[in-house]
């Protein structure tokens, strides 16, 4: 029965998007008889190039991927060549898996309170330092270049590239190569840049490209801090498949293709873009300097990362505060009362989409995990432990296309096979998405640990399912929660997914929090931020806490 689960997940990852891929093409070229395009044609396309502002559209899209990734990439990667284990690092590696279990909507929410002229930050640095007594006339958030996009992505996305890189760094010896450089002259964070960054690139470059499609094409995120006139085209393409005028469906079909294009193009261009800085980077180490930049790296690292951990945490601050603030005048930091009222207005329309939400959640993780174990034991009854670098790239590839280039095409797959917008077709979108994290989330523990407790379970006569359920399920207790908490977060912040697999009709934590960001009620927008943020938090809470309570008797089993 395990023999086939490998293809299964194949076909759970590429049917369904190959399917959506193929079905945005015929509309995008005019094809759709259900909607009177009886006759192929370039009418959507040159509608599409005559939409106002559609290059600066493009233009965002392109350079909010490129700069994004380019900030967390480097922030990361300066902070790895200073990590010691010392007391500030060990806090900021605890930091990262709360940091990452928090929604992206929720984080640009909590980034947007933050840095609006009515913000957090100015408020306490107003009047004394900036002398304003009333919010200044600067647009910050959904500024036209994208910048408070960018920061807030890249704010996000720093937690992720760090705890990828921290994972693989294992497979480097980077302690021996660092200390083999220093014997000859190489200053630490020059030693580590030179004879480790090269290799854990090669090992996260499937990440970075991850997190450049991510940012290429993110829609929630878009609408709350990016651009409005013109938005980005993610976001555009969204509002041309919600239009009641079913003529739009044309044209959002061909910005779905677009878009595809464009993020297509910002991947040539950053592996154009690694080869120029391959080349450079040889002609550095072959100067052979042993000390040059070594203070900017640290102040780089250093800095980056308290800013990143800090914006977050005062993010999240800001949520809370603007959930209980009362009458709160510019320019005071604090309001003059807090009120549990907004709360309690919003929590008997709280209670639907939360439910929702982890009933959702729960499925979508629950099959991942099924379906990530099946091929782990898998691979151990086969003795794999190396998959193939393809089987890799595949279970990336819902998260290096966009979601609006192939999830327009499988609602009309689900129509065609007779399924409307439903739950369950809600949960098998939510499943594209959770199932590579949980793998790569589990994988790496699942191989790393000892074979021998399985030969000696065998020896004894132990079948492999005895060898699962009482050697590796206590043993990988924790890891398998971890991996199911993270499924839980990835599930609860899905937007695009929720909003076009559901037709508007499955009501989420996270779309009504996304649409209550066209409004100006930042009170109830904390409220529903600050839900929508606590979700993957309390899962991660009791993935570490179920654990120590199960082994609490046994301390060698309280780090499983």
């Amino acid at each position: 029965m395990l023999r086939y689960i490998s293809w299964l997940i194949i076909a759970v990852l590429i049917l369904p998007i190959a399917g959506g891929m193929i079905l945005i093409i015929p509309p995008a070229f005019g094809y759709l008889p259900l909607l009177g395009g009886d006759a192929i044609s370039l009418e959507p396309w040159q509608r599409l190039w005559h939409t106002p502002g559609i290059s600066r559209s493009i233009g965002v899209s392109f350079g909010t991927g490129l700069a994004t990734t380019a900030l967390a990439l480097i922030v990361v990667f300066a902070f790895l060549a200073t990590f010691s284990p010392t007391r500030f690092d060990r806090w900021v590696n605890r930091s990262m898996s709360p940091l990452l279990s928090v929604p992206h909507a929720a984080a640009a929410f909590g980034f947007a309170f933050l840095i609006a002229p009515s913000g957090l930050l100015l408020r306490g640095f107003s009047p004394w330092l900036t002398g304003f007594e009333r919010p200044p006339d600067i647009m910050v958030v959904n500024d036209p270049f994208g910048l408070s996009l960018i920061a807030g992505l890249a704010i996000k996305e720093i937690p992720f590239l760090l705890l990828v890189s921290l994972a693989a760094l294992p497979q480097l010896n980077a302690q021996q190569k660092v200390m083999l450089a220093r014997s000859l002259g190489y200053h630490p964070r020059i030693a580590w840049l030179k004879v480790v960054a090269p290799g854990l690139y090669r090992l996260v470059r499937l990440p970075v490209y991850a997190v450049l499609a991510f940012a290429t094409s993110t829609v929630d995120v878009a609408m709350i801090l990016g651009p409005n006139l013109p938005s980005t085209l993610s976001v555009q393409v969204v509002q041309w498949f919600n239009d009641p005028d079913l003529s739009y469906r044309f044209l959002a079909a061909a910005g779905a293709l677009l878009q595809l294009l464009v993020t297509g193009m910002t991947l040539v261009t950053w592996w154009a873009l690694e080869l120029t800085v391959a080349r450079l980077f040889h002609a550095w180490i072959r100067r052979g300097g042993r000390r040059g930049g070594d203070r900017l790296i640290r102040v780089t690292g250093r800095s980056g990362m308290v800013m990143a951990i800090s914006l977050s945490g005062l993010g999240l601050l800001a949520l809370f505060v603007n959930s209980v603030a009362g009458f709160w005048r510019f320019p005071s930091s604090w309001p003059a009362n807090f009120t549990l009222s907004h709360w309690l207005a919003a929590l008997p329309t709280i209670e639907r989409p939360l439910v929702t939400t982890l009933v959702v959640a729960g499925l979508a993780a629950s099959i991942a995990m099924l379906l990530v174990l099946a091929a782990l034991e898998q691979e151990q009854e086969q003795q794999q432990n190396k998959p193939a670098t393809r089987a890799l790239c595949l279970l990336y590839l819902p998260l290096l296309i966009p979601q609006v280039g192939f999830l327009s095409g499988i609602t009309v797959l689900s129509e065609m096979a007779g399924y409307g917008p439903s739950l369950l077709v809600v949960v098998w979108g939510h499943l594209l998405f959770v199932l590579p994290y949980i793998y790569l989330t589990l994988s790496e523990s699942y191989r790393q640990l000892d074979p021998r407790w399985a030969w000696i379970a065998r020896s004894l006569g132990s079948s492999q399912a005895g060898i699962f359920w009482r050697i590796r399920v206590p043993l990988l207790l924790r890891p398998m929660l971890m991996a199911f908490a993270l499924g839980v977060a990835i599930s609860a912040s899905q937007y695009l997914p929720t909003q076009l697999l559901g037709g508007g009709r499955i009501v989420t934590i996270t779309t009504e929090a996304v649409a209550l960001s066209s409004g100006g009620d930042r009170r109830l927008i904390g409220v529903w931020g600050l839900v929508q943020a606590m979700v993957p938090l309390l899962g991660f809470l009791f993935a570490m806490l179920i654990p120590k309570l199960l082994w609490r008797r046994r301390k060698g089993m309280q780090g499983a």
